[in-house]
């Protein structure tokens, strides 16, 4: 079963300002996220994980028009994602739990909310 977890990071305040954070703090909070890649990676379950959003709306004459994330006018932003293919949803939870204890300032767990949204299949094909 495939899901997606979702790093949703709130706007304004809080711990996670990585702008403001000391360099070492930011070093060390990004090689956990890379370690929690390698980590999927190597156990088969990662599908595809990125740390970037974009807005994107038709333009003039259908042209995208994108905008960087993330925006002001939002309470929180999504700070990145992963899709996973587990066996079971406890384990998509596990990995969720994992990521929202990502390292913030001075090394104190974030605990960011981390949504997790079953992915669905095509239909099976027709017999």
């Amino acid at each position: 079963m495939k899901y997606m977890l979702m790093m949703h990071a709130p706007r304004g305040s809080g711990d996670y300002q990585v702008s403001q954070w000391a360099p070492e703090d930011l070093q060390a909070h990004m090689g956990f996220m890379q370690s929690l890649n390698r980590e999927l990676t190597g156990s088969g379950e990662l599908v595809g994980a990125e740390g970037e959003a974009r807005v994107v709306r038709a333009g003039e004459k259908g042209v995208p028009a994108v905008t960087d994330g993330p925006f002001p006018e939002s309470k929180e932003f999504l700070a990145g994602y992963w899709i996973v293919d587990v066996e079971r949803p406890e384990r998509a939870y596990e990995i969720a739990a994992k990521a929202s204890a990502a390292p913030g300032p001075g090394g104190a767990p974030l605990i960011i909310p981390i949504e997790v949204r079953q992915v669905m299949g095509p239909p099976p094909p027709e017999a």
